[in-house]
């Protein structure tokens, strides 16, 4: 398996790395089923697969990585499993607090972080302000986020402000409104990665994959270690991206 990952990873060229790296993490559950466990069992199973991709993107240079950690549909699964997830979520952070500080990433939030539990807000803001000051790679987590709510609240915001004079309707374009998006000042993702065997994109940063590379495998996300991040991103170095333009454009 060691030599496996390193075969691969010393295939990848680090200067023509993603900057922004997008994870859609899927298949915690069906993983746990099939070993005839709970949902939950596989959450905490999960873990380690965040671990090691973090890892390996931090390893390999790249700027960006944000997880799909917790969507605002999830809301609406049994509060058994609710409850699971976010005391994971805390005990999580507490536990790999260290981890970002020795490998200097920082940690950022995406979405309606106002929904979540007191707890896993106060431990968050702790993490974050903890982590502020490293300069590394910035891990992004989305909770209780979904693009829709995020592009709606970001015309309130837009709106707000062009009733207000602070903005002219006339200068709306995509760079200004991306400023009112929570991703505001980071990158778009160059490739979005989705395991578990699925096709959709589950209402994940919309506006903001409008040109990145689609990466899905089947491997269930408990097994989506750092051999498995860096196929995707040897295959993303494989492909031609041309954002509109034909093949010729871009090889001249």
């Amino acid at each position: 398996m060691i030599n496996g990952i390193m075969d691969i990873k010393d295939q990848i060229n680090k200067e023509n790395l993603p900057s922004h790296v997008a994870v859609i993490m899927d298949g915690n559950g069906r993983w746990a089923k099939a070993k005839g466990k709970n949902r939950i069992f596989g959450h905490k199973s999960g873990v380690k697969s965040v671990r090691e991709v973090t890892e390996a993107a931090a390893e390999l240079g790249i700027k960006y990585l944000t997880l799909y950690a917790f969507s605002t549909e999830n809301w609406n699964r049994p509060r058994e499993e609710i409850n699971a997830l976010m005391t994971l979520l805390v005990s999580s952070l507490s536990s790999e607090t260290k981890t970002l500080m020795t490998n200097n990433i920082r940690l950022l939030v995406i979405g309606d972080v106002e929904s979540l539990p007191s707890v896993v807000l106060k431990k968050l803001n702790t993490v974050i302000h903890k982590t502020s000051v490293n300069t590394g790679m910035s891990l992004i987590l989305a909770l209780s986020y979904s693009s829709r709510w995020e592009i709606v609240n970001a015309a309130k915001k837009l709106a707000k402000d062009v009733q207000e004079g602070k903005v002219l309707t006339k200068d709306i374009d995509n760079d200004i409104f991306s400023e009112y998006l929570t991703t505001s000042g980071i990158p778009d993702p160059d490739i979005l990665i989705r395991t578990s065997g699925e096709f959709r994109i589950s209402n994940f940063l919309l506006w903001q994959i409008a040109y990145s590379e689609l990466y899905f495998t089947n491997i269930l996300w408990p097994d989506f270690r750092k051999d498995e991040f860096f196929k995707a991103i040897f295959e993303f170095q494989n492909r031609e991206r041309r954002f509109g333009k034909t093949s010729e454009q871009i090889k001249a």
